[in-house]
């Protein structure tokens, strides 16, 4: 699921819970506070939150096509939107907006999704429940370079089936929140390979129901684009698996981020992310790089762990830069590759703000890794 989630459009991916919206309790104003208001002072027009042909829309809508690139599926079209439930303004002062979101997409190696997305928030931010549904037919490859020769045993990856998630959480005390994530998948994969080469479930259909805990910690500003604040997930899973001959496997993941604002528009964001499997894993459920520069399936393993940071200027009204630099390393990899390395990811980006409400971003960036792997990336949303 950790692959699958990730290659769902913008929109959809991540399913992660909301943040914290209350003023800090100091008497003078945060960088953050002052950024905001400096991005008022450059719209004064308030009326006019959304660009080109989206004013035409209702305030709530967001509705944009997408051009989408990925080393991992090509070029193609997204079409993806979120419908923004309107707050009252105790409740602007108290938590995030819910919302309605769905998106569509089809790229140029013939991968296709679609799905819609849940996000609730209840008594003043007290409970959150998130939840995700979609159908995907992917045409992944295992095709890597290693050491910066290209692999002669490319393989076909054929991935396809429906998931659901959904997620409930409390708040506990402050700003933390425990709570239970269940899971269902039914998918059905086509790979050439050997299973006596790998450690992992290829068979062709593999069911799993999933159920496990969530601990949160959320200080974040706000969950589409943090300016300040700290993000804690922690989360394990156990999946029961049928048509395997494994009857189970757990699933643990680790994600700490952290957002500063250094100075009106400029701020530093950085996170720390770290993923175990144990058992008979299907081989679309293991650890992976969320690093940019090469495919979402070039390192796949049991274990990973790898950290990030962005610098992120807004430099003129709508318009942003960004600079990015992490690396990961990779452990118990799929057919050895990766292993004992340490994979860099460097580069960067240009932002547009489509919708100021919920600082939703396009971006485009362009990354590079080891052994001369470079991509291109258009998509919505923040990476992090």
């Amino acid at each position: 699921m950790t692959i699958l989630l990730s290659l769902l459009p913008s929109p959809l991916q991540g399913a992660q819970q909301g943040t914290e919206t209350d003023e800090p309790e100091t008497g003078g104003e945060t960088p953050a506070q002052e950024s905001q208001a400096l991005d008022e002072a450059e719209d004064p027009d308030e009326e006019e939150e959304k660009s080109g042909f989206l004013k035409k829309m209702p305030k709530n809508l967001l509705l944009v096509p997408i051009p989408t690139s990925t080393p991992t599926f090509g070029t193609g079209l997204i079409l993806g939107g979120a419908w923004f439930y309107s707050q009252t303004e105790e409740q602007k002062e108290s938590q995030p907006a819910s919302f309605t979101g769905g998106a569509a997409g089809y790229t140029s190696n013939e991968s296709w999704v679609a799905g819609v997305m849940q996000q609730n928030y209840w008594k003043e931010d007290t409970w959150r429940f998130t939840g995700v549904a979609a159908y995907m037919d992917l045409k992944l490859d295992l095709n890597v370079e290693d050491a910066g020769e290209e692999s002669d045993s490319g393989l076909d990856w054929l991935v396809k089936g429906p998931l659901f998630q959904g997620r409930i959480s409390r708040r506990i005390k402050g700003d933390w929140y425990m709570g239970v994530t269940g899971r269902y998948l039914d998918i059905t994969q086509a790979l050439e390979l050997d299973a006596e080469d790998v450690d992992y479930g290829i068979s062709s259909n593999i069911t799993a129901v999933a159920v496990g805990l969530n601990l949160d910690y959320d200080s974040r500003d706000m969950p589409s684009n943090a300016y300040q604040g700290r993000y804690l997930e922690l989360k394990a899973l156990t999946s029961f698996l049928s048509e395997t001959e494994g009857d189970s496997y757990q699933s643990y993941h680790a994600r700490f981020r952290a957002y500063h604002p250094l100075k009106d528009s400029l701020v530093l964001a950085w996170e720390v992310n770290g993923c175990a499997r144990g058992g008979d894993i299907p081989l679309w459920d293991t650890c992976r790089l969320g690093l940019r520069g090469f495919s979402a399936t070039s390192y796949l393993g049991k274990r990973s762990l790898y950290a990030q940071a962005e610098i992120r200027w807004r430099f003129y009204k709508r318009w942003g830069l960004v600079g990015f630099a992490g690396a990961g390393r990779i452990y118990e990899p799929i057919l050895g590759i990766g292993e004992d390395d340490t994979i860099p990811s460097y580069g960067a980006g240009i932002r547009f703000m489509v919708l100021e409400s919920q600082r939703i971003n396009v971006r485009v960036d362009y990354a590079r890794s080891q052994g001369g792997d470079s991509a291109w990336y258009l998509s919505v949303t923040e990476a992090f």
